[in-house]
This record gives structure tokens, C-alpha cells and sequence, in this order.
């Protein structure tokens, strides 16, 4: 059985999906391949301690600290090699980023696009950072949950982009 849950945030409402004992999802409203990990219906039950524990985590995140990743019980679901690039995510530093191609070249992948696909793909978004992950010039790419929410959430960790970013933006 899933269950799931809802947090108000400064980049929009955040929907929480958990197994009962770990967070399996965390989609952005309106987020590209929301719920889709989930293989059943999720139903509404905000108590339980690992939602708790997650609200806690995002808000001393949105708060401008720095929480761990490892202090929360994650089983996002997924093929071997996405695991993978999740992997190589969660050990991204906070107001770091890192390329496509430079994750391939960590797992030893000749396909940045493969690794693209996982990064777009994971169902923890946010505590698993795939808004971390630039193109291979710096620039501001692709984000499920849109690149105004990605951009915020670079600018709440410090990171500069390039300066056409903002016209990337506009773009979106």
C-alpha cells in the first residue's frame, strides 16, 4: 500500500509518496512523470513519522540550510541504472553542479542522453538533486519540474549560472 501527502514550498505544492516506512516520491505540482513510480493508487495519510520527518528536512532545506540526504529512509523505485545516476545524484554538494556527461563519465556510460533520461526520471526530486544537473556548457537544462523551479532552486543554494541562463528562462 502507498500512501501520499502534500507540503506547501517556495517553488509550489509538493506531493510526498511513501511506502509506509520510506519516501518513494516527491513531485513538484504539475511535475512531468508525477506519481508515475507508483505502481498502485496512493491514499492520503499525512501522519505518518517518515511524512514528518520529510517536512522537517524540506523546510530547514527551503530555510537555507543544508540537511542531509542520508537522514531520511529513501526507496525511490527504478531500473538498476537509474538507481545508479540517483546514486551519483544524492552525492552531488549542495550548491554544486555537475554535467550529463560528466555523471556518464562516473559510471562509465558513453550516452549523456541515457543518463539524462534517469536524471528526468527520478521520483525524489529535490532531496535526490537532479536540479543540479547542467549542460555540458553550464547551462540551465531540462528539469521535470519545469526550469523556473529548478533556476529557484539553484538561486536558494547559491549557484551561479551562466548569464544567458535568464534568457533560457525566458525561453521556457
Amino acid at each position: 500500500m502507498y500512501y501520499s501527502t502534500t507540503h506547501p514550498s517556495p517553488v509550489g505544492l509538493i506531493t510526498l509518496a511513501s511506502d509506509g516506512d520510506s519516501l518513494v516520491g516527491l513531485w513538484l505540482e504539475g511535475q512531468k512523470y508525477h506519481g508515475h513510480s507508483i505502481p498502485e493508487a496512493m491514499n492520503e495519510k499525512s501522519d505518518l513519522p517518515i511524512f514528518r520527518q520529510t517536512k522537517q528536512w524540506l523546510d530547514r532545506y527551503f530555510a537555507g540550510q543544508k540537511p542531509v540526504i542520508s537522514k531520511l529512509p529513501l526507496a525511490p523505485m527504478g531500473s538498476a541504472f537509474r538507481q545508479c545516476v540517483w546514486s551519483v545524484l544524492c552525492e552531488i554538494p549542495y550548491g554544486e553542479v555537475i554535467t550529463y556527461g560528466a555523471i556518464a563519465k562516473r559510471l562509465g556510460v558513453k550516452s549523456s542522453q541515457a543518463v539524462g533520461g534517469a536524471v528526468g526520471h527520478n521520483p525524489v526530486s529535490i532531496i535526490i538533486p537532479c536540479h543540479r544537473v547542467v549542460g555540458a556548457n553550464g547551462s540551465l537544462t531540462g528539469y521535470a519540474g519545469g526550469l523556473r523551479a529548478k533556476r529557484k532552486l539553484l538561486d536558494l543554494e547559491g549557484q551561479r549560472l551562466r548569464r544567458d541562463t535568464q534568457h533560457e528562462l525566458e525561453k521556457a
